[in-house]
């Protein structure tokens, strides 16, 4: 059968492609910019936009499954055209639906799923281990992270566990009409991770505690809006329970551990100057 990867050049969507060549799918990968794609000569990459619906008839032909994310890969704004996009695989015959959410609150793109009858599978990781890699160049040059929140926790998960969860749920039975809350399986803090990095890397690496202030200019000066600085805050001073409490949801679902942060590093570490 032939599965869809939208996102297919994401932290989540690359290795779902090579995961599901791997098991002897074939795959159809769509980006915006096939050219650039460097994806597994395996794979079937077509240009497309989740954007734009139009630009998404031919991905969608003769596909069964589909995995799908819920927001811009360009901004992380909330797609706006679930409808369309979920009109359009129900008439190429889609059968099962992934869908990587972003956000908590269901966008228009998860209303549709759940209304459309097929079988969908909704995947809600609580922090990305990749959002670590906003220290390499501190790392690779100084040998410091500079950060704020010393005390913040994270049950922060592998991108190759996400994709391993959704691989499972397209490619199966028993997981339709789940929402998958997905974590590593350690809670880790800043200090917690900076160590973990240095020990990887056999290398002193330093944590610089920096004030709420300073943080907060850092982040405007990198150009973040102050809808995603209060979001930042938020989950910094007051992180939801689920943001940092294990679960076995990965080991439940495809049958092996979470992959542990040393682990992501050990494969990073060339980011780091490892």
């Amino acid at each position: 059968m032939t599965i869809l990867v939208t996102g297919a050049t994401g932290n989540v969507g690359r290795p779902l492609v090579e995961r599901l060549l791997a098991a002897g799918h074939r795959v159809r990968a769509l980006t915006r910019t096939p050219e650039k794609a460097g994806l597994p000569a395996g794979a079937e990459v077509v240009a497309g936009d989740l954007t734009e619906a139009a630009s998404l008839s031919a991905a969608f032909e003769g596909v069964v499954a589909a995995h799908l994310i819920s927001f811009n890969g360009a901004d992380f704004a909330p797609l706006a055209n679930g409808a369309e996009i979920m009109d359009l695989a129900k008439r190429a015959g889609v059968r099962r639906v992934t869908v990587l959410k972003e956000d908590v609150a269901k966008s228009p793109l998860d209303e549709a799923v759940e209304a459309s009858g097929l079988e969908w599978t909704h995947l809600m990781p609580v922090e990305f281990m990749s959002n670590v890699l906003e220290w390499a160049e501190s790392v690779r040059t100084e040998g410091v992270v500079r950060e704020a929140f010393a005390e913040a926790k994270s049950a922060m998960v592998h991108e190759a566990d996400i994709a391993s969860v959704a691989a499972t749920a397209l490619t199966g039975d028993g997981h339709a009409g789940r929402e998958y809350w997905l974590t590593g399986p350690e809670v880790l803090t800043h200090p917690d991770k900076v160590r973990t990095i240095g020990d990887v890397l056999d290398r002193d690496v330093r944590y610089v505690e920096l004030g709420g202030d300073e943080i907060v200019a850092e982040w405007r000066r990198s150009g973040f809006s102050e809808d995603d600085i209060e979001f930042f805050l938020a989950m910094r001073t007051d992180p939801p329970e689920a943001g940092y409490t294990v679960l076995p949801t990965v080991e439940e679902v495809t049958g092996r551990p979470a992959r542990t942060f040393a682990q992501w590093v050990r494969e990073n570490a060339a980011a780091f100057g490892g």
